[in-house]
């Protein structure tokens, strides 16, 4: 998915002649603590409540202060995940995007991006969950889609993560079946160290609230 296809419909920008009283107002209202600044179709960075209070500018039309704006943003026709990498890096609540001649097009909401991962990682979709972990070198893509669908199940979704002080990885599949037993046991005949599974609706929930809080982190939230 592109940055384009996640451009809020709803969030505005600020002009200069805006007060930061109105800045202020829009941020709460969308629960978000930046807002670019846009005049006719040119980006001049972002402002941030913290700005707006430094600077005691709350009654006063933005514009009439001399603001040493950041301009982060993505162009439209990168992915999703570059817009969450800027987003982590920079704690930013939103991300802009431009145009491919630096037009500002909209913005990406940190709510937005949340939504996507859920999405993208089939997290609403029915199934189980294993999570396996295994050195750098063991890990094979071929292998592990073999395995699951030898036991006429799918993989919905998988991702990798790494630990920084070890080789290990641990590789999480959302499986399109509740019972994974047949799947479980033919991992262990291939030496796969099975370290969690996710059957029941209790669990389930337990590992989604998880994950969610993983990914906030990520964010920097």
């Amino acid at each position: 998915m592109l940055a384009k296809d996640l451009i809020s419909d709803v969030v505005p920008a600020l002009r200069t002649s805006d007060s930061g009283q109105k800045a202020l107002y829009w941020m709460d209202i969308f629960r978000i603590s930046h807002l670019p600044i846009v005049n006719n179709e040119d980006f001049l960075g972002l402002i941030s409540d913290k700005d707006i209070y430094d600077h005691n500018m709350a009654e006063e039309p933005i514009g009439n202060h001399s603001l040493s704006l950041f301009s982060p943003f993505v162009t439209e026709d990168q992915h999703v995940y570059e817009a969450i990498e800027l987003a982590s890096r920079l704690n930013l609540s939103v991300v802009p995007v431009l145009d491919l001649h630096n037009h500002y097009k909209g913005l990406i909401t940190l709510n937005d991006l949340v939504h996507f991962f859920a999405d993208f990682s089939a997290l609403k979709e029915p199934g189980a969950i294993i999570v396996l972990d295994m050195s750098e070198h063991d890990y094979s893509l071929s292998q592990i889609s073999q395995i699951v669908e030898s036991n006429n199940a799918k993989i919905l979704s998988m991702y990798v993560s790494s630990h920084a002080t070890t080789t290990r990885l641990e590789v999480t599949l959302k499986i399109n079946r509740n019972d994974l037993t047949s799947i479980i046991q033919t991992f262990d005949r291939y030496n796969y160290i099975v370290r969690n599974t996710f059957m029941d609706q209790d669990d389930m929930n337990s590992f989604y609230e998880n994950r969610y809080e993983m990914f906030m982190k990520y964010l920097n939230i």
